[in-house]
């Protein structure tokens, strides 16, 4: 089910509208990569110089595939790899934003889609890129410690609903 928030990013109204799924936008409308990093139980949030602790993530660069730079960023601002998964996409629609430019860099309607990462190498964290720190968390901690908007507690619900699938089925 897709749920809806308003957000007031810089001073510009921005309707977020987190989508579940498989269905991936066209590369022109995705503006960002972003997941859910699991390693032992724990989510990695990195603390991005200027923002504070986020979910890894960023841009995909020319060339890139989101899944690419989806790998990049996590090395870059987590220093870790590994398996991922699609979870689902953030809808970020400018059309209620009085201050939208039309020329500017993104779309009226762009995506930020979202994975799952089951990390299966944590590298030495050396400060190399903009993040200063990198720590793992209780997943129901990351609401406290992640500077995220109020949906992000839906993309962990629905990166961890895989763990819940997995165990009631070991169980039969």
């Amino acid at each position: 089910m897709n749920q809806s928030i308003y957000e007031n990013w810089n001073g510009h109204r921005i309707k977020l509208t987190w989508i579940p799924g498989e269905e991936k936008p066209g590369p022109a409308l995705v503006t960002s990569v972003h997941g859910i990093c699991l390693h032992q139980g724990l989510v990695l949030a990195v603390h991005v110089q200027g923002r504070g602790y986020n979910l890894p993530g960023g841009h995909v660069e020319p060339g890139e595939t989101p899944e690419e730079a989806f790998h990049r960023e996590v090395l870059e601002e987590g220093s870790v790899k590994g398996k991922i998964e699609y979870l689902g996409k953030m809808e970020v629609s400018h059309e209620e934003n009085a201050l939208f430019d039309p020329n500017g860099k993104y779309p009226m309607v762009g995506y930020q889609l979202f994975y799952r990462m089951d990390v299966t190498e944590r590298l030495p964290f050396n400060r190399e890129h903009e993040s200063l720190s990198r720590i793992w968390i209780e997943p129901e901690e990351l609401g406290y410690v992640v500077n995220e908007h109020e949906l992000i507690g839906l993309v962990l619900k629905k990166a961890l609903q895989r763990d819940v699938n997995q165990s009631h089925f070991r169980k039969r």
